[in-house]
């Protein structure tokens, strides 16, 4: 488990404008000839301390925070290179939000409590199978997230809006993925409108996020624990807020006009 101490991610953009790019650090030896093995021996290392929290009730906000950016460190140990803009917009909500993203691989889910949680308490819409997940389950179960089937559309709606309205009226931002499986390449046909609806039925805004995480791949048995690539940059950006207007057309466009235009614009890095 990483032992170094790392400056929170708030603390960061306060003084960067609102961006994070990696700084410079020697990678070490097994990093660099085993980078999979290398990060994955950390990673579950942080999993493991934070279900234990988890199960003796200790494993706050502040700790998901904290444990987040040690994953998204851990990335960074062997030679990925984390660049995050935008969270300027982040600091000035006048609400809790609905932010939403497209959905690449297991990083996003890792790492976007570093980036959000200290400046806003935040959760996530996940998948119900994913509350009864070995070791995870304590962590996931510990954030009240808004847990969903995706074999029934019409009752994961119903729950969505729901809890989602609850959870938003009580302050808290909620993170959703509205794609129905990861995907490296974005198709905005595979892109729902679900947060836009929520965002309207609770009257809060909208943050459209854009990620490219693939250097965290995604596995042919087990999908959470694919190939790490050094050498691909994990890239994060986030839109200003917008207010929901009508039925929400036009902030759906927006969205996905927003996540394709910096997809096109990371093309290659």
């Amino acid at each position: 488990m990483p032992t170094e101490k790392l400056i929170p991610l708030d603390r960061w953009f306060a003084d960067h404008d609102g961006s994070y790019q990696s700084p410079q650090h020697r990678v070490g030896l097994l990093s660099k000839l085993f980078p999979s093995l290398s990060f994955y021996l950390r990673y579950l290392c942080i999993v493991w301390s934070s279900a234990r929290e988890a199960k003796r009730g200790t494993y706050d906000g502040k700790r998901w925070a904290e444990t987040s950016h040690e994953v998204m460190h851990s990335l960074e140990s062997v030679g990925i290179k984390v660049n995050i803009s935008g969270a300027v917009h982040l600091t000035d909500l006048p609400s809790s939000c609905v932010f939403v993203a497209n959905h690449m691989s297991m990083c996003e889910t890792m790492v976007l409590p570093a980036m959000i949680q200290p400046l806003t308490k935040v959760t996530f819409v996940v998948k119900k199978s994913l509350m009864d997940y070995p070791i995870f389950k304590h962590i996931l179960r510990s954030r009240n997230p808004i847990a969903v089937s995706r074999s029934n559309p019409r009752e994961d709606f119903k729950t969505v809006i729901q809890e989602g309205k609850k959870l938003l009226a009580d302050g808290i931002s909620v993170i959703v993925f509205p794609q129905t499986t990861r995907a490296v390449e974005f198709d905005p046909e595979q892109f729902n409108s679900i947060g836009i609806k929520l965002a309207a039925k609770a009257g809060v805004p909208v943050v459209p996020v854009a990620l490219k995480t693939n250097a965290w791949g995604n596995g042919r048995r087990l999908k959470d624990f694919g190939k790490i690539s050094p050498e691909k940059t994990i890239h994060f950006e986030f839109g200003k807020p917008m207010a929901i207007t009508g039925r929400g057309d036009e902030q759906q466009a927006a969205v996905i006009d927003f996540i394709q235009s910096r997809m096109n614009q990371w093309e290659g890095n």
